[in-house]
């Protein structure tokens, strides 16, 4: 398979915010200050706190409590060349934490993602102090990817909830993180995991009715990768067998739900939302953002994204995505993908991935500066 690098090609200048006291001060007075600004004005406040040398990571193996966890830290000793699977990035790996921000925020992967493929974002919340954790979702991740959709779904939220206990239990991370506000980023099937975590609710009935109203027009949040419509003779019988299957498996009206109060804000990155009681969504009890992207052909806006955002009245759409695909906020892109998988993940053409990828994540750190910053430090959310 191709060697893919997953280092940040244009790394900020700035190394973090060192202590609680200059991250809640800093935030509250960058929010202030039109976006453009806000690295400027952490670029040249850094300079006064002790600088890290580099990104690090440990692994921790399963336990009788939770699946697999990734944690991406703020580390002191130098970075060095590691390989996974297709790619190679440089990480600091099993290095003890320097100081970073002590606030943590939990990623949760993509179906059937690894966590590879959000270095990028990993590496600029690392440098501006956060950890990041990532637990890797049973049987919905790119080891195994026997279980995605709703069974997946439904435990999501619990392992992310697990993740922290096991941050929380760790005599390493324990005395650094403070776990009364946490943050926490998803995106695609993780952006269902987001939503539920912000106080959504849905169910897989739901599911089936919003595909058997719309399964040519959002076909593929409906059937996955299986197959796609060609315009061909060939589609009529595609589409029944999905209905077929969908009507046999979604057949499930609960309605499912599970929050964390020690997470506060919440970034939700091109979600699966279809099938969430829009009025759950209406007031989350978190600061709730969103991001979207208009060229998204796996999980069509209108139907998802753009339905949250219509009904919830306090949501932030902190980026949208003119030009990009779903695959617009994975950085690197897995290498080697099937056609389909390309077709959906890829850019479009004219996609500055290289500028607006970094944008993003940019974007999406300076909403984790002023939303986990204490309550007297925080500045209003922009309008």
């Amino acid at each position: 398979m191709a060697q893919v690098r997953a280092e940040h090609r244009h790394r900020p200048a700035w190394r973090g915010l060192a202590s609680v006291d200059a991250f809640s001060a800093w935030s509250a007075i960058a929010m202030r200050l039109a976006p453009a600004w806000i690295f400027t004005l952490v670029i040249l406040l850094g300079s006064a706190c002790p600088a890290f040398a580099s990104v690090g990571m440990v692994e921790l193996a399963s336990n009788p409590s939770s699946g697999p966890v990734t944690i991406f830290y703020p580390a002191s000793a130098e970075a060095q060349l590691h390989r996974r699977d297709a790619f190679q990035f440089e990480l600091a790996l099993n290095a003890a934490p320097a100081p970073g921000n002590h606030r943590l925020i939990v990623i949760s992967h993509g179906s059937p993602a690894s966590p590879w493929v959000y270095l990028e974002l990993t590496r600029t919340l690392v440098l501006a102090g956060f950890t990041v954790a990532m637990p890797e979702h049973h049987a919905d991740n790119y080891k195994d990817d026997s279980e995605p959709g709703p069974p997946s779904w439904k435990r999501r939220p619990i392992e992310v909830s697990r993740a922290i206990d096991r941050l929380r239990d760790d005599p390493q991370f324990a005395r650094s993180l403070d776990f009364t506000r946490v943050g926490m980023y998803g995106m695609s099937a993780g952006g269902h995991t987001a939503l539920s975590l912000a106080g959504g609710r849905w169910s897989p009935s739901r599911l089936r009715t919003h595909c058997q109203q719309h399964l040519v027009d959002d076909f593929h949040a409906c059937a996955g990768l299986s197959t796609s419509l060609t315009g061909g003779p060939l589609d009529r019988l595609k589409l029944a067998v999905v209905e077929s299957i969908i009507n046999h498996k979604l057949d499930d009206e609960t309605w499912y739900e599970h929050t964390d109060p020690r997470i506060v804000a919440i970034v939700a990155g091109v979600p699966f939302a279809a099938d969430f009681d829009p009025a759950s969504l209406a007031q989350p009890p978190v600061a709730l953002a969103l991001v979207t992207a208009r060229l998204d052909r796996w999980l069509v806006p209108r139907f998802h994204s753009d339905a949250i955002l219509a009904v919830c009245r306090s949501c932030e759409h902190l980026a949208d995505m003119p030009g990009g695909g779903h695959g617009a906020l994975l950085a690197p892109l897995p290498p080697d993908m099937a056609r389909l998988t390309a077709t959906l993940i890829g850019d479009p053409p004219g996609f500055d991935r290289q500028a607006e990828v970094t944008r993003l994540n940019e974007t999406i750190t300076a909403f984790f500066i002023r939303t986990l910053a204490p309550a007297q430090d925080r500045a209003p959310t922009p309008r």
